[in-house]
């Protein structure tokens, strides 16, 4: 086959098979859309060039690309404004995966860490920086090309005139079951419009992180209703997977199935499992399903080193919060703002924010003292900047990663320890005072 362009390559995708005696199911046929074979890497390849072409057409001068990314949509747009002669420039509360990071910068993109107060945008938080500029370059003023996945109906269009039809074409039919982690939403949304336009009975899975879970590519369920492209009718069922349940997805289809699929595929075929187990039981006949596998795991070797370092032959990290029980998450030492106001009052404690640097010095409790989590994390095995009687208070955005610690502190010994409940936001919220830098 030959192309003109690079771009040409981008979809009509395999939809591989899994082999019955992978997943265990005896009525269902499990099929993977292996997204991960476009020409960038990524399911975001289709709506990043759906995105980028209007404003590549027509001849709008040397304009910036601009996207609030950090991952696979950054990736591919650095990659097409690169080919038409554009810059292009990432914003993001914080690049989370490392090698993500260095690649944009291969790719000569200019990358730009805002102070977001959350991990992602939030539209309704018009005091939240990333919001602000959200905001600004949606006024498309004549410097930039706003490409914008959280609000772009061709984000949505790209799956809906592609993906789906692909689907249907490839199974000779619409499949029973839809399975797909929702980021963006724009593939599960658009692909679940071309299925269930050929088929209105197709049943559409959502797949989020937990709450205490960072998984790439996938958002929480609080987060996900942040997202402009999200909409809960498009799903008959939400359902959350954990980081380390999409590892071991990610376990199966590399080793099991030859799919180099990386945690946001593993985390869709481990939640398509578990849901259609129950389903499979209580089957006389044949069902199809599918999922996606949105990219490939090369690029998440360090997550995956973080969460799991015995799979690479790495002794596991005892003072860490990948070692912690549910047990031991249900009951983590937690406080409210007014508790916690009136606790600082008395006993003084030493109040650790484990956002980014950014976000602090935007946004933070007057006294704290800013250690970015990943650090927080080190200094777990090298010594802490506190001892054990300390009196602690520790906060993130939310309050889930600030959980999570309290309660490996409190394994470790340390007697007074708390994570503020609702973390920043919560504090923001109640009115409490903040300072900036």
């Amino acid at each position: 086959m030959r192309y003109d362009s690079i771009t040409e390559v981008i979809g009509n995708t395999p939809l591989v098979r899994i082999a019955p005696q992978v997943h265990g199911l005896r009525h269902i046929d499990l099929y993977a859309k292996l997204e991960m074979l476009n020409p960038f890497g990524s399911v975001k390849d289709r709506a990043a060039w759906n995105m980028a072409r209007p404003h590549l057409a027509a001849d709008e001068g040397q304009r910036t690309v601009v996207e609030l990314s950090s991952g696979n949509t950054a990736k591919a747009l650095a990659v097409i404004a690169g080919m038409h002669g554009l810059p292009f420039k990432s914003v993001t509360n914080r690049m989370k995966v490392p090698e993500i990071k260095d690649l944009l910068l291969l790719l000569g993109a200019e990358i730009e860490e805002l102070p977001g107060q959350a991990e992602c945008l939030d539209p309704t938080n018009t005091e939240d920086p990333l919001t602000q500029i959200h905001q600004m370059l949606s006024a498309d003023g004549p410097a930039y090309v706003h490409t914008d996945q959280y609000y772009n109906p061709l984000n949505v269009e790209a799956h809906r005139t592609s993906t789906g039809p692909e689907i249907i074409t490839d199974l000779g039919a619409a499949p029973d079951f839809f399975i797909a982690a929702v980021g963006t939403a724009g593939s599960s949304t658009g692909s679940a419009q071309a299925l269930r336009a050929h088929d209105p009975n197709v049943r559409v899975i959502g797949l989020v992180a937990h709450k205490s879970d960072f998984i790439p590519g996938i958002r929480n369920i609080d987060e996900v209703h942040e997202v402009g492209l999200f909409d809960p009718a498009t799903y008959d069922t939400i359902e959350s997977v954990s980081a380390d349940e999409a590892i071991d997805g990610t376990l199966t289809l590399v080793r099991r199935c030859g799919m180099l699929a990386g945690p946001t595929g593993g985390a869709a075929y481990f939640g398509a499992v578990k849901h259609l187990q129950t389903i499979d039981e209580q089957l006389t006949d044949r069902r199809t399903a599918v999922f996606i596998v949105c990219d490939r795991v090369e690029s998440y070797m360090s997550y995956i080193r973080k969460r799991r370092p015995e799979l690479l032959r790495r002794p596991p990290r005892t003072n860490s919060v990948a070692t912690l029980t549910q047990a031991e998450l249900a009951a983590a030492p937690t406080i409210d703002v007014i508790s916690a106001r009136t606790w600082m009052a008395e006993c003084r404690p030493l109040v650790v924010d484990l956002r980014g640097a950014m976000a602090f010095g935007a946004l933070h409790i007057p006294g704290s003292v800013n250690i970015v989590d990943e650090i927080f994390a080190e200094l777990l095995h090298g010594g802490l900047p506190f001892g054990r009687s300390q009196p602690v208070l520790l906060t993130c955005p939310v309050g889930e990663q600030s959980a999570r610690y309290a309660a490996l502190l409190t394994r470790m010994g340390h007697t007074d320890v708390r994570s503020l409940t609702g973390g920043i936001i919560a504090w923001r919220d109640a009115g409490a005072p903040l300072g900036r830098d």
